[in-house]
């Protein structure tokens, strides 16, 4: 499995004694080329999911494999060179920065994970072309649709060849059609290029687009699921 999650707990301290038990004993494998989708209500620990994975919170018990490296023993600074160069992650809003064009966004992440800078602009055109914007790769976000920015930030987590994609309600400020392309993209993407990707959404109308939807309720990664909800 290209992404391993095993029996993972995570708790936070919720008042002077107790704690609140965020992810309860949770195992998921998500293979290279598979979409999984996580649904459940707010709380239900589909947030901490995402951040154990993207090894950003070390869990209290568990074991999390990324592309056959387990990383409880790597050190912090370990785990971000994982990061930039296994890990894509798609977040929520894009948030890209405001004086970068399109191309430029892409290029950073590169230039952060040390890619030879000879590749990096023609690597940042072709995934830009992969995604539908071929023709806005010099415009900047102010000059981009909600959903083009959003193409922007799956394409920018795509930059340098990540084993695993994280995505974090993608659709969230996007009307019915354009968030259905966005999922219909990450669909394709994941599957042409051989990721494994784990989504997060409450866009239950489009899950047609996964290969397995599970539920998360109270920390809890219920079985897979046809209906989803």
């Amino acid at each position: 499995m290209t992404l391993a999650l095993q029996d993972v707990t995570l708790t936070y301290p919720d008042g002077d004694a107790s704690r609140l038990t965020a992810l309860d004993a949770v195992t998921l494998e998500v293979g290279a080329g598979e979409l999984a989708a996580v649904v459940g209500p707010s709380g239900s620990g589909k947030s901490s999911l995402l951040a154990v994975a993207a090894t950003l919170v070390t869990p209290d018990s568990g074991g999390v494999v990324v592309d056959g490296t387990p990383t409880g023993p790597l050190s912090r600074a370990d785990k971000a060179r994982l990061r930039r160069g296994r890990i894509g992650i798609v977040f929520q809003q894009p948030n890209l920065l405001a004086s970068l064009t399109a191309a430029e966004q892409l290029q950073v992440m590169a230039h952060l994970s040390g890619r030879p800078p000879r590749s990096v602009r023609s690597r940042a055109l072709e995934l830009l072309d992969a995604v539908g914007l071929a023709d806005k790769a010099d415009r900047r976000p102010h000059q981009l649709s909600g959903g083009q920015r959003q193409r922007v930030n799956i394409a920018r987590a795509l930059m340098n060849e990540p084993a695993v994609m994280l995505v974090d309600e993608p659709t969230s400020a996007l009307d019915h059609e354009r968030g259905a392309a966005v999922l219909d993209l990450l669909a394709e993407l994941t599957r042409g290029r051989g990721v494994a990707t784990v989504l997060v959404t409450h866009d239950v109308a489009h899950l047609g687009v996964a290969d397995r939807v599970l539920r998360m309720e109270d920390g809890r990664l219920g079985a897979p699921s046809t209906s989803g909800v």
